[in-house]
């Protein structure tokens, strides 16, 4: 998710957030530019299991998928000979819960993002082949041709039209994390942040929204408090002790902390979204494939037939990214603009 700073940015916030103990010993174990194994391709012809080895992040849920002749059909003749379709991740050398990170066997990529490349796979008839790199090794990879597409979380922007083309599927949000005991709802409107003492990582693109509606609250005659701390353990510290009211950050790390939190005296949850674009853009995250490469449109359509017949839905569900939906997947729209990506 680089800008390409928002997308590096935002990303940023979400390892932050999702880095803990428990995953610190898998997490090391995945070191370089690197296939990663694909057992939550079952082995069944027909299903694919989502959310598998996440370490608590997520409901290990199966689902049925057969391949769609009529979308198989479109893919470019040199994929659809080689059988297999070549997933790129961005992942190392941290991970980034719940979207990719080594799961629970230490050496499997587990997360929304590979697991949604291999239930499209499944529809287009391929053998899912999940490759792990760092974030710039992995617009490399596309670049080369070593991967087919890329499901890492990478923001629709107009600069990387230039070189890219898209399957939107997800939204790009931006997350507002409370105790679950508040009350408070963010509810689309800056306005209700007045009085409120709110958390925020620097340097991120979070935090420039958030000063504009600090800025917008002043001229209003109305307070809001913003606080930094060092990591987002220390963030989490004080959200459960009450010395702040909200942290915002991005959504994926939220709903992640989220799930990590329920079991404890002190759960939080999501008290609203707001679009990691700004306000005049709803942001989108997008498969990732070379310009002309002919991928985008049965990318597209193979989403769309998930989100048709429900899986798509139950992914979702499963990570807890219910909240980031979309109704369905474009093929080259509108992203971030050049002014801004």
């Amino acid at each position: 998710m680089r800008t390409l700073p928002l997308n590096s940015r935002i990303l940023r916030g979400v390892t932050a957030t999702a880095a803990v103990a428990s995953l610190a010993a898998g997490l090391a174990a995945c070191g370089g530019d690197s296939d990663a194994a694909t057992r939550t391709q079952d082995a069944s012809a027909g299903s694919v299991t989502v959310g598998a080895l996440s370490n608590g992040a997520a409901k290990e849920t199966k689902l049925k998928v057969s391949e769609v002749k009529s979308i198989s059909a479109e893919l470019p003749k040199s994929v659809a000979k080689s059988g297999t379709l070549r997933i790129g991740v961005g992942a190392l050398p941290a991970g980034f819960a719940p979207l990719a990170y080594v799961g629970g066997d230490q050496k499997t990529l587990t997360g929304a993002e590979p697991d949604l490349g291999r239930l499209v796979a499944a529809v287009l008839g391929l053998k899912p082949e999940v490759k792990n790199s760092t974030w710039e090794n992995l617009f490399v990879g596309i670049d080369s041709g070593k991967v087919d597409v890329a499901f890492s979380n990478v923001t629709d922007t107009e600069e990387r039209k230039k070189k890219y083309e898209f399957a939107s599927y997800r939204q790009d949000n931006l997350g507002f994390e409370v105790q679950k005991k508040s009350t408070w709802n963010f509810d689309g409107d800056y306005r209700n942040l007045a009085g409120k003492t709110v958390a925020v990582s620097a340097g991120t693109n979070q935090e420039k929204i958030l000063l504009e509606w600090k800025a917008k609250l002043a001229k209003e005659g109305k307070k809001l408090n913003v606080k930094y701390y060092q990591d987002n353990n220390a963030t989490a510290l004080a959200l459960s002790s009450g010395k702040i009211d909200v942290s915002f950050g991005p959504n994926p790390g939220i709903a992640y902390h989220v799930t990590q939190t329920a079991k404890t005296p002190n759960p939080t949850r999501n008290a609203g979204t707001f679009s990691g674009a700004g306000e005049t853009l709803q942001g989108l995250i997008a498969a990732t494939a070379k310009k002309d490469s002919g991928l985008a449109k049965p990318l597209a359509d193979a989403i769309n037939h998930l989100v048709k017949n429900g899986q798509y839905a139950k992914w979702l569900a499963a990570w807890n990214l219910s909240n980031e939906a979309v109704d369905t997947s474009q093929v080259n729209p509108p992203g971030l603009p050049l002014s801004n990506s």
